[in-house]
């Protein structure tokens, strides 16, 4: 079984992971913070390749992240029944707690990371997914519910 994926949804909920990053890391938020945390220099001088490998890397990623979620989500739905934004709000923070809270968790401990950069981080991926969740969840595929 292929799972029904709304495609325009996750192109959305990819974009929003972009805006929710460009957020959550500006410094007026937690930009400042997060940097002194993960010693990143923001002022370092970087070639154009340096300075946007970066973003071309999250928005790959963050569409995977999004399609998975949609299908996932569409398994879920299936299988328990409910309303579409409920199974996508659940399957994300599942998805989030079992893969990537817990992968933070256990690299950062291994690299020695202080623990709340770590809650930073996995604080901001639970948003991240939860919004794309709301994306995916109000937007079903045609024909499923």
């Amino acid at each position: 079984m292929v799972p029904e994926i709304n495609y325009w949804a996750v192109l959305l909920a990819t974009l929003s992971t972009m805006i929710v990053g460009s957020i959550w890391y500006t410094p007026k938020v937690f930009g400042t913070r997060w940097a002194k945390l993960a010693n990143v220099d923001l002022h370092r001088e970087q070639t154009a390749l340096q300075a946007w490998m970066p973003i071309i890397v999250t928005v790959f990623v963050s569409f995977v992240s999004a399609w998975v979620l949609a299908g996932a989500t569409a398994i879920s739905w299936h299988f328990y029944g409910g309303g579409f934004l409920l199974s996508s709000l659940g399957t994300a923070v599942i998805l989030w707690a079992g893969f990537t809270a817990a992968r933070f968790i256990t690299h950062d401990q291994f690299e020695g990371r202080p623990s709340s950069l770590t809650v930073m981080n996995i604080a901001h991926e639970l948003v991240t997914f939860v919004v794309m969740a709301i994306i995916i969840g109000v937007w079903p595929p045609a024909g499923t519910v």
